[in-house]
């Protein structure tokens, strides 16, 4: 896939994502929850099945056949709503972003449960006390509950970076030297 149709599919996804939070906050006995579980099953099947990826992606499979497809697949296995958004989905053309719009529910349902996941990278692995001591803190410092990924890279030498959304926060011993030799430079 191209980086135009990429990013084509990001925009749908923001669209879509957010047709189908107000779908379900219509209906107060629609979990939310739900609907994203039930979204994660739907790129799971597509995933464990490269033909059905080759179906949904081929433009000369008619909206009829991949209807048919979708049908047999789905439609006794989620949610009215979910079966429903598929549908429409499928006849305004856009199945193929399927995957970037359940990332973009994920990431609507999070921000409206007040999530907000950081990465977190060390020069070392740490222990899971130790993660989650630094996980409560970030926690209590931005008022929200987190949800973390981790990483290793040695190459920081020692410290922590953090990357919330599109904001880094480089606490690490390798950035405290740039800045050091950045100074130094200077004088």
């Amino acid at each position: 896939m191209t980086s135009s149709v990429k990013q084509n599919y990001k925009a749908i996804a923001k669209r879509w994502a957010s047709a189908l939070i107000e779908l379900a906050n219509e209906d107060a006995n629609i979990s939310k929850d739900d609907v994203l579980k039930n979204l994660k099953d739907i790129v799971d099947t597509i995933n464990s099945s490269q033909e059905l990826i080759n179906v949904i992606n081929n433009p000369s499979v008619t909206t009829e056949e991949k209807q048919t497809i979708i049908s047999k697949i789905f439609q006794n296995s989620i949610l009215p709503v979910v079966y429903n958004f598929l549908y429409v989905l499928n006849l305004r053309k856009r199945l193929g972003a399927i995957f970037e719009i359940v990332d973009e529910f994920e990431r609507k349902l999070e921000k409206f449960n007040n999530i907000l996941r950081v990465n977190v990278t060390s020069a070392i692995d740490l222990t899971n006390e130790k993660k989650e001591d630094i996980k409560t803190k970030i926690s209590q410092k931005l008022n929200k509950k987190i949800l973390v990924d981790w990483d290793v890279n040695k190459e920081i030498i020692a410290g922590l970076v953090f990357k919330i959304d599109e904001t880094i926060i480089d606490n690490s011993v390798r950035c405290k030297l740039k800045d050091l030799e950045r100074a130094i430079a200077r004088s």
